[in-house]
C-alpha cells in the first residue's frame, strides 16, 4: 500500500509542470516584417495598385546609401516578391551581385497589364480585358517611377524583371522604349501572344535597342513553343551591333511553374556582379 501511495504521490509532482504549461497562455506573436508596403492612386490605370518594397542590408551597406532599382511585376506578397526579396538579400550579402531596391507590384488584372493588343479569338478569350500593356508602362513610366524617387534613395540604375506574360511585357518594353531600363530580364516570355506578332516585328526595332545600349538577360524552360521563340529572340538580340544580349540560358530541365528562381538566380549574378573586394 505505502508503494502505491508513494507511486500515486510522484505521478502527481511529475505532471504538475506538464499542466501548468499546457494551460499557461503562449507569447504573444509579432509581425515579420522584411519590408515595406504603400499604395498609388494611378490616373494611367484607373485604379489603386499596391506596391511593395524590400531594401537588403549586407554588412557594410550604409543604410542612408542610394540603391538602383529592380522593377517586378507579380510583386504581391503571394505571388513572386518573397522568393526574389530572398534571391536580393542572400546574392547581396554573400558578394554575389550589387545591392538593389526590389520594388514589386502587385496585380489587379494580370493579363490585362501584361499584355498588348491581340487580333487573335484565342487570345481575347483569356481575360475580360487585354490589351492593357501601354497604360501599365505609363504608370511605370509617369507615376511608380516618381514616387520610388521621392521615398527612397536612389541612383539613376533601373532593371525590369518578369516571367511568362510579364516577361512579354518586358520584352515589349524592351522593344518599345528600351531607353525606360538599363537592364532588361524577361524568364520564359510568352511571345506566342498575338500569333507571335513581336517576335516577327523585332528586327525594326533593334536599331533604337542597340542605340539605348541596354543589357538583356533571356531564360526558357523546357516547353517547347515558349523555349524555340525565346533562344529565335536570343538570335536577333545576338545578331544586332552591338549586341544587347548578355546571356540566353535554356533550362530544359524547368517547367514553366519552376524556371522563374534558378533563372532569376543566375540573371541577378551575369548582369549586375558585385564588385572585387579591396585590396587589403
Amino acid at each position: 500500500m505505502r508503494l502505491i501511495v508513494l507511486s500515486l504521490l510522484l505521478s502527481a509532482v511529475s505532471a504538475a509542470p506538464l499542466m501548468a504549461a499546457e494551460t499557461a497562455s503562449p507569447a504573444a506573436a509579432s509581425p515579420l516584417v522584411i519590408g515595406e508596403t504603400f499604395t498609388i492612386e494611378s490616373k494611367a490605370l484607373g485604379e489603386t495598385r499596391r506596391i511593395n518594397v524590400y531594401r537588403p542590408q549586407p554588412w557594410g551597406l550604409d543604410p542612408k546609401a542610394p540603391l538602383p532599382v529592380l522593377y517586378m511585376a507579380d510583386g504581391g506578397i503571394g505571388e513572386d516578391f518573397l522568393h526574389v526579396a530572398g534571391l536580393v538579400q542572400v546574392l547581396s550579402g554573400n558578394g554575389s551581385m550589387r545591392p538593389f531596391l526590389l520594388v514589386g507590384i502587385e496585380n489587379t488584372e494580370r493579363r490585362r497589364d501584361m499584355t498588348g493588343p491581340s487580333n487573335d479569338p484565342q487570345d481575347q478569350k483569356i481575360a475580360p480585358r487585354i490589351g492593357g500593356s501601354a497604360a501599365y508602362r505609363r504608370f511605370l513610366r509617369d507615376e511608380l517611377m516618381p514616387q520610388v524617387r521621392q521615398r527612397y534613395p536612389t541612383t539613376d540604375e533601373r532593371a525590369l524583371i518578369g516571367e511568362s506574360l510579364a516577361g512579354l511585357f518586358v520584352v515589349e518594353t524592351l522593344l518599345q522604349e528600351p531607353t525606360l531600363f538599363n537592364s532588361y530580364i524577361a524568364l520564359d516570355p510568352s511571345l506566342w501572344w498575338n500569333r507571335g506578332a513581336m517576335l516577327a516585328g523585332a528586327t525594326k526595332q533593334l536599331p533604337a535597342v542597340t542605340r539605348a545600349k541596354p543589357q538583356v538577360f533571356l531564360a526558357s524552360s523546357g516547353q517547347p513553343e515558349l523555349a524555340a521563340s525565346t533562344a529565335r529572340l536570343a538570335a536577333l538580340l545576338q545578331q544586332a551591333a552591338p549586341s544587347p544580349l548578355v546571356k540566353y540560358l535554356p533550362l530544359p530541365e524547368e517547367t514553366h511553374a519552376t524556371i522563374y528562381h534558378p533563372a532569376a538566380l543566375q540573371a541577378l549574378r551575369t548582369l549586375f556582379p558585385a564588385p572585387p573586394p579591396a585590396s587589403p
